[in-house]
Formats: structure tokens, C-alpha cells, sequence
């Protein structure tokens, strides 16, 4: 599995149309981190920019994917195959039954 990140250009101000989709994007990108097909997703202070990072096979994958989200039609994604992308783990402690 390769990772690509994806930013996304979007319409400042945003339409009425965009606001009302908030909520079901939120919903989308949920899914897709639960899933593992999406490592992060970031939003600029001013709102103008969005970047995430899909987990696929393939540019062709990623598109499939971003084809779903409910804000896709306002915005302009440029997708990047990565060669590496470090991040910081959290580790939780184990909890012992004893």
C-alpha cells in the first residue's frame, strides 16, 4: 500500500452549497480513517486549503476515493505519491486483567 498525499484548493468564500455538506464530509472522512484508506486529514487556518493522506495502491484509487467525498464538485485536489510520511504513534498502555 502506498501513501499520497492529496491537497485540496477550495472556494473562499464558501457557497452556501459547501456549508451544507460540512456535516456529511465529516462523516465521510470519519469512515475513512476508521477504515485505514485515509492517515490524516488537515485543514488550513484561513480555510482556503485542505490536505489529507489516503493509503491506496494506486493514483487511480486515491481518485476513486476523493470522487466520494460530499465536497468534491468545490474542490480542486493535486494528489502526490509519497515516498515516506513519519508521524508521531501514541501508545496506550495495556491494562492487565489481574
Amino acid at each position: 500500500m502506498t501513501q499520497f498525499m492529496v491537497e485540496f484548493d477550495l472556494p473562499v468564500p464558501f457557497p452556501e452549497g459547501f456549508i451544507a455538506k460540512i456535516p456529511y464530509q465529516r462523516i465521510a472522512v470519519n469512515q475513512l480513517l476508521e477504515e485505514g484508506k485515509m492517515y490524516s486529514y488537515a485543514l488550513s487556518s484561513d480555510r482556503s486549503r485542505l490536505w489529507c493522506i489516503i493509503n491506496a495502491q494506486d493514483e487511480l484509487e486515491v481518485m476513486d476515493i476523493i470522487a466520494e467525498f460530499p465536497l468534491i464538485d468545490y474542490m480542486r485536489p493535486n494528489i502526490t505519491e509519497l515516498m515516506f510520511n513519519n508521524s508521531v504513534v501514541m501508545k496506550v498502555p495495556t491494562f492487565s486483567l489481574n
